[in-house]
């Protein structure tokens, strides 16, 4: 065993146990420190690793300085004065994904690397399973929920990560065989400086793949370091590869299958489903696998997830918008609706800039604005009302529906203001929905 002081990881998660795992499979005892004085892994790894030493509360800028290498938590900042001093003293700063890219180096296997502010894991999960469909051993993971270095494992053909700005970060050694990032808008302004350090940390990725997927219509995500670009997009143009035209998906000059095959609705949600298909067929997809797990995929729950239709009107939960850029997608993708479209907003923005949403609402026939910053998202249109609960706000939305109308809520905000996470808040609005039959 090498000394223990010399690998130290902070943040004691599911990811921070997963590097505690993994270092002591190679030989080596970490020091373990999180902020936190109830980490929710500290009694696995007290059971697990009883020999294993740890702190808890304010990190130990000296330890730190002293350390081979630190391996962070995607949730603690580089800026934080204690990894500046490592920082200046040359300590190895990195996350687990960079750990599993140097791991994976050894292995014939290829990688996808999958980023973007929004629609990361439905296309993460659609990748996986065309790869599935098509016969290939696929892991999936990172920031989807599953810690990366958990996955690692020498029968796995394809490893497809979904990548988050704060994994990035620390990440220099990915070497995917392709990698796509999928659309850049504010997010996560609490922790950047300004927009364009969180977009260059998406960007990232592309300087760690040798295929560079890239939305064609999409400035924001162009990157002159891109070297061997392939470019999909919502409509034919003369370097696309992969598009959409007269409701079908093409691959060059072939036509694959027409989106009203897709269960998805959304013209964003379509444009996901032809990401997915260019990164799978890339690393070795078949085309009847292709045909056959985009036909089959009903999408991840809270991702503008079909609930219910009742009395002819249509809910649909996309809690998982907790971006503008997020909601703009959804409200984008039913603009060609014939009917009413009742929104139900807010939470906790994280400082970001709501306006961008106000052209848009212009097409909400109801904006149903809560939380922390419903206020500031009711200013944004005439036709809104504020309200203090989700049981509120879904019963308001069903007394002014009618047949043909559809009630979303796609929150453009995150859920800390009102819930743990945005999962129970779009399990409560189902709940809700439930309560009205």
């Amino acid at each position: 065993m090498q000394h223990r002081m010399t690998h130290i990881v902070i943040g004691l998660g599911d990811t921070g146990l997963s590097v505690v795992r993994f270092l002591m499979q190679q030989g080596i005892t970490p020091y373990v420190m999180d902020t936190r004085m109830q980490p929710p892994m500290l009694n696995t790894l007290q059971e697990e690793f009883p020999d294993v030493p740890y702190q808890l509360g304010e990190l130990n800028a000296l330890h730190l300085a002293q350390a081979q290498q630190v391996v962070i938590s995607p949730g603690m900042p580089l800026s934080h004065p204690a990894l500046q001093s490592a920082i200046d003293h040359k300590v190895d700063i990195v996350g687990d994904i960079e750990l599993f890219a140097r791991a994976v180096q050894k292995s014939k296997a290829k990688v996808v690397g999958i980023t973007g502010s929004n629609g990361k894991s439905t296309v993460t999960t659609l990748v996986s399973e065309i790869l599935t469909a098509s016969g290939l051993r696929c892991a999936i993971g990172g920031n989807i929920g599953i810690p990366a270095l958990s996955l690692l494992d020498d029968h796995i053909d394809v490893y497809v990560l979904e990548l988050s700005s704060f994994q990035l970060e620390t990440t220099k050694s990915l070497n995917c065989d392709i990698s796509v990032v999928l659309n850049i808008s504010h997010d996560h302004q609490d922790r950047y400086p300004h927009f364009e350090a969180y977009r260059q940390a998406k960007l990232k990725l592309y300087q760690q793949s040798k295929n560079q997927l890239i939305h064609y219509s999409d400035p924001l995500v162009q990157d002159a370091s891109a070297k061997n670009p392939i470019f999909f997009n919502d409509q034919c143009h003369v370097r696309t590869v992969w598009y959409i035209k007269n409701n079908q998906v093409w691959y060059h000059n072939i036509p694959l299958c027409p989106v009203e095959s897709f269960k998805l609705m959304g013209a964003h949600n379509h444009l996901n489903y032809v990401a997915a298909m260019a990164l799978a067929q890339h690393v070795g997809a078949t085309r009847s696998g292709l045909l056959k797990a985009t036909q089959n995929f009903k999408g991840l729950a809270h991702r503008f997830q079909w609930v219910c239709d009742q009395e002819g009107v249509r809910y649909i939960n996309d809690s998982k918008a907790t971006n503008v850029g997020a909601t703009l997608a959804a409200l984008e993708g039913l603009k060609s609706h014939t009917g009413r479209l009742i929104l139900i907003a807010g939470g906790d923005a994280k400082q970001a800039d709501l306006s961008p949403l106000q052209p848009a609402l212009q097409h909400v026939s109801l904006l149903i604005a809560l939380g922390q910053d419903g206020a500031q998202l009711a200013q944004l249109s005439p036709c809104s009302k504020q309200v203090e609960t989700m049981k509120e706000a879904v019963d308001t939305a069903a007394k002014h529906a009618k047949q043909g109308d559809i009630i979303l809520l796609s929150p453009a905000c995150a859920s800390w203001d009102m819930y743990p996470n945005f999962m129970v808040r779009g399990d409560d609005f189902c709940q809700c929905i439930e309560v009205l039959r």
